[in-house]
């Protein structure tokens, strides 16, 4: 599962339908357990050895089963990011770069590009493309055809790329018997780029993937995983105290590998496994024991990047990461809940038996981790603070602190109507106490989007209108709301656009909250008392994909050129897809044309190609566009068609 702004787009959208299920088919189903309050002192404690890590983790899980395991956690996502122009140097035209989140900080994506190649991981295949030819100089199928629908993203260092495939399972293309047996976890596949694509080794790993994040040419990469242990198959309709006591005790006789997440390396014609050692594993003062977070370092420069892997792991879950150059931080937010579903036997109508459940309380854990030397980060702190993040952009590290904004008491699955608010936290980046706080943002409403610059934030929330809030951060011990504009609709996601205007991307909306289409806004925040629009598109029955993903959001500062996918609903579905490319002045938003590419025949796939346009970079004067059908190179001022590269 990667757990990114994608998949909190599709949560997201679940949410705003008001969508709700159970897991498994199962009749009864219990809170999972209260999120640990970190806000205290926390003690950092390393385990010494193995006998101590299992006992502890034991006695820590077995508090926490219940009587169908350990449950499926549904986790929001996170990732996200700003593009930037980077300038001109040697050998090398201007161009834009993947929309991250922190300068100098690289997020894995679907396209990258150093101005004189682009390189593209599509439907399974690695692409390298000449920018000045615009032809294909190299090809690399990395998993069986059949297996075209895995998702994967792109790192680059150089000449050396690092092909991240997040879901669990994948075979690679010609891959042998032994390798076939061992596809398990999330699989990172290097590839030499210096002439034919090769691949260099991979590791596959114990878990879910999380996120990655790359400073120069050090890449971390955050896996998380559950204990694996076997629990006994239930024995007819036995009492749930029985199947907790069988399950408890399964926890309690488990060894510490069944904690201990481990990896598979193939590497110069070599395969090896390896597992983090008790030693590397480390835990806050309150755990649950149930989840492990754990960090892998891979230098793409080195001679032999999988030649030393030294994993540290923490006794805690995670679901989002932030980095910074010198700060990784890795989030968990609430685990979701619902009441109890209908048995299928009809229950006597008591008090207890129709009592409404009440919904545990929010809180988000923040582990840091200082990656601000090479090698293994060093697990520095961990902290909480209530309620519930959105994504990566709800954390913001400044001035040696740490800004996090959460809603709590949000409308979901059972939560009071009416009883949700947000508010910005501030933490000392050393230890995560808090310092201050501003809180009675948007009662009744959840955040929608977040933006954090330098010592100012912005925050949207929403419901049937969109308050932005200006907030002061400068004091940490006095953070304050400083402006408030209201607004129909709302800005899923935010992005600077110079001095003292911001770029809102979402969705206009009728007085009752109703989604009417794409829309987007350039405000004027040059004053922070008071906000205020200067300009909207909108267009009607449209989405974009930027409005959960960042990263399909292009913004070219030297032109203004804002470019992003947009897909057209008709009667409920998607009549077409294109790249809507606009203006941005200084005071409006203008309409430049659109970029769309060739319709492919339609095939019966399991998973058949994507017609959409997904990416967009600058190269030059050249607006490059990126589909699962090719890439197409447009004039960045006309849109004129310049080029269309199919892929095969």
């Amino acid at each position: 599962m990667r757990t990114s702004i994608r998949t909190a787009g599709v949560l997201a959208a679940l949410l705003a339908t008001g969508a709700t299920g159970c897991a498994g088919g199962r009749t009864a189903q219990d809170f999972p357990p209260s999120p640990a309050d970190l806000t205290g002192r926390v003690r950092l404690v390393a385990y010494s050895d193995c006998d101590e890590l299992t006992e502890g983790l034991r006695q820590a899980a077995a508090r926490n089963v219940t009587p169908w395991g350990f449950g499926e956690n549904m986790l929001f996502a996170a990732r996200s990011d700003v593009a930037a122009a980077k300038e001109t140097t040697a050998g090398q035209p201007s161009h834009s770069t993947t929309n991250t989140h922190e300068a100098g900080v690289d997020e894995p994506d679907l396209v990258k590009t150093d101005g004189n190649r682009v390189i593209t991981v599509t439907r399974g295949v690695l692409r390298v493309v000449d920018a000045k030819s615009r032809k294909v100089t190299g090809t690399l199928r990395l998993v069986a055809e059949d297996q075209s629908w895995a998702q994967a993203d792109l790192l680059v260092q150089g000449d050396r790329a690092l092909v991240l495939f997040q879901g669990g399972g994948i075979i690679p293309f010609g891959a042998t018997a032994k390798t076939r047996a061992g596809a398990g976890g999330p699989r990172y596949v290097l590839v030499d780029l210096s002439g034919e694509p090769r691949v260099l080794g991979a590791i596959t790993v114990t878990g879910q993937h999380v996120d990655a994040r790359q400073t120069g040419s050090t890449v971390r990469l955050v896996v998380r995983s559950q204990p694996a242990i076997a629990f006994p198959a239930p024995k007819g309709n036995e009492p749930e105290k029985d199947l907790l006591e069988a399950n408890r005790q399964a926890v309690l006789s488990a060894p510490a590998d069944a904690w201990l997440p481990s990896y598979d390396v193939e590497s110069g014609g070599a395969s090896r496994t390896g597992r983090v050692g008790c030693d590397r594993v480390s835990h806050p003062e309150q755990f649950t024991g149930t989840s492990m977070l754990t960090i892998h370092t891979i230098d793409l420069a080195a001679a032999t990047p999988f030649g030393a892997l030294t994993p540290i792991a923490v006794a805690a879950d995670g679901d989002t990461v932030y980095g910074t150059a010198g700060s990784l931080y890795v989030t968990s937010n609430p685990r979701w809940w619902a009441a109890r579903p209908v048995d299928v036997v009809p229950i006597p109508e008591t008090s207890a038996a129709m009592s409404t459940p009440q919904a545990p309380p929010e809180r988000t854990e923040v582990h840091r981790f200082d990656v601000s030397a090479p090698g293994a980060p060093r697990y520095v702190t961990s902290g909480s603070v209530p309620g519930r993040l959105l994504n990566q952009y709800s954390l913001s590290e400044y001035d040696g602190h740490l800004r996090v904004a959460t809603t709590s008491g949000a409308e979901v699955f059972g939560a009071s109507p009416g009883g949700s608010e947000s508010g910005v936290y501030v933490l000392d980046a050393g230890t995560l106490a808090q310092t201050g706080s501003v809180t009675g943002l948007g009662r009744g409403e959840r955040i929608h989007s977040v933006r954090f610059m330098d010592g100012l934030g912005y925050v949207v929330t929403f419901r049937q209108t969109d308050p932005l809030y200006a907030l002061d951060l400068r004091d940490p011990a006095a953070p304050k709301v400083t402006g408030e504009l209201k607004i129909t609709g709302f800005s899923a996601y935010l992005h600077p656009a110079g001095e003292g205007r911001l770029i809102g991307v979402g969705q206009e909306a009728s007085g009752e909250g109703r989604m009417l289409g794409t829309q987007i806004s350039l405000f004027d925040v040059a004053d922070p008392a008071a906000p205020a629009v200067l300009s909207r598109f909108h267009q009607e029955q449209s989405g974009s994909e930027a409005e959960w993903d960042p990263h399909a959001f292009l913004y070219w500062p030297a032109t203004g050129l804002a470019v992003l996918p947009l897909a057209n609903w008709a009667d409920g579905g998607i009549a077409g897809s294109a790249a809507l490319a606009l203006r941005v002045g200084d005071h409006e938003i203008t309409k430049l044309g659109v970029v769309s590419h060739p319709r492919q025949p339609a095939r019966s796939d399991f998973a058949p190609a994507d017609q959409g346009i997904r990416r967009s970079l600058v190269i030059g004067d050249d607006l490059w566009t990126l589909s699962d059908a090719g890439l197409k190179v447009s004039d960045a001022g006309t849109l004129t068609d310049r080029a269309w590269i199919p892929f095969a």
